[in-house]
């Protein structure tokens, strides 16, 4: 299924139903009192989080939404039928904002939670609600109120617990597809992975976390260069980043000032994450080029060496993968000071 994270659609909310001008008739009762009831709400729109959908792709077919109008209401005072509200269910992690105010209406993080994006309009009186001592016969309704009415954009953010970070080809889709049973497209060359992706990491019996795989950032990323503008939104709500460096390019100072920057253009509190170092593809390293790598400081960040091929430090990685989301999150400091 095609990967869809952003769409923009126009929901409107049932128009409520017109109150009614009747009278009463009965059998020898030839001028019966008024008794023309009011008409029925309109039905709202609904959007319900929903953890079996994983991608916008349905609302690129259709973009608009209209919820049901509510019914007429009747002589007899009887009140029409409210109009059936409308629920459109989303992927978990789906942020549903105006486009005319730019104002969020809804955070849809939980499977099944929900929220009324647009109110259906009241129904218009009837004439029996008018009647007063004065005026015992009245001759007037209310039509319907309109249902509110919005253009709405809808974002995706993919709710994981650590997000993989790194420039293209530094072995993220590798690591995802050896701890877990995600089985991205991988090949020796940039931007090989073009959507997220998200796998399940089983630690031991009952104990598991998700991991996210983004596409590779690379300079420029936030001013929308590469791949990076279009993803980076979806490790907003991870808990960790792992900070993948590719051990070959004996680059890791440099290449870490470059996955920071991008992240701190885009967003200031993604370099506050709690975070660990994955120095990546030491199965193709010789010793001494590795012991230099070794004696490189990053800042305080916990450094792991792996291979993902040949498993190395996997496993200690995945550990301390763990480890640092069951940590409380350290007090805010500048990112600045958490580079190298």
């Amino acid at each position: 299924m095609k990967f869809v994270d952003t769409a923009q659609i126009h929901i409107k909310a049932g128009d409520g139903g017109k109150g009614v001008v009747s009278f009463r008739r009965e059998k020898y009762v030839p001028k019966g009192g008024p008794d023309g009831g009011n008409g029925g709400k309109g039905g709202d729109v609904v959007m319900r989080a929903n953890r079996h959908l994983t991608t916008l792709l349905d609302f690129q077919y259709r973009t608009f939404y209209n919820a049901r109008k509510g019914e007429n209401g009747a002589g007899a005072k009887k009140t029409g039928k409210s109009g059936e509200d409308l629920s459109i269910e989303v992927p978990e992690g789906t942020v549903v904002r105006d486009v005319a105010s730019g104002r969020i209406l809804a955070d849809l993080t939980q499977h099944g939670e929900e929220c009324v994006i647009a109110w259906g309009g009241n129904g218009g009186r009837g004439n029996a609600t008018f009647a007063t001592s004065t005026d015992q016969a009245p001759r007037k309704s209310e039509p319907g109120e309109s249902g509110e009415e919005h253009e709405i954009e809808l974002e995706l953010k993919l709710i994981a617990d650590v997000g993989l970070v790194g420039l293209p080809n530094a072995g993220k889709s590798t690591l995802i597809s050896v701890i877990s049973a995600a089985r991205p497209k991988i090949a020796d060359y940039p931007f090989t992975t073009l959507v997220p992706n998200l796998g399940i990491v089983r630690v031991a019996e009952g104990r598991s976390f998700v991991v996210a795989d983004i596409p590779g950032l690379i300079e420029g990323a936030h001013q929308g260069k590469g791949l990076g503008l279009q993803f980076l939104r979806h490790i907003q709500r991870t808990k960790v980043l792992v900070f993948l460096l590719e051990g070959s390019r004996g680059m890791l100072k440099e290449d870490l000032e470059v996955l920071m920057n991008e992240l701190e253009s885009f967003d200031m509190e993604l370099p506050r994450k709690k975070s660990i170092i994955a120095v990546t593809k030491i199965d193709i390293l010789d010793p001494p080029t590795l012991k230099k790598l070794r004696s490189v400081k990053l800042g305080r960040r916990e450094m792991h060496f792996i291979s993902a091929v040949s498993g190395a430090g996997v496993r200690n990685l995945v550990e301390a993968m763990e480890k640092m989301l069951k940590t409380p999150a350290r007090p805010s400091r500048s990112a600045k000071s958490e580079r190298v």
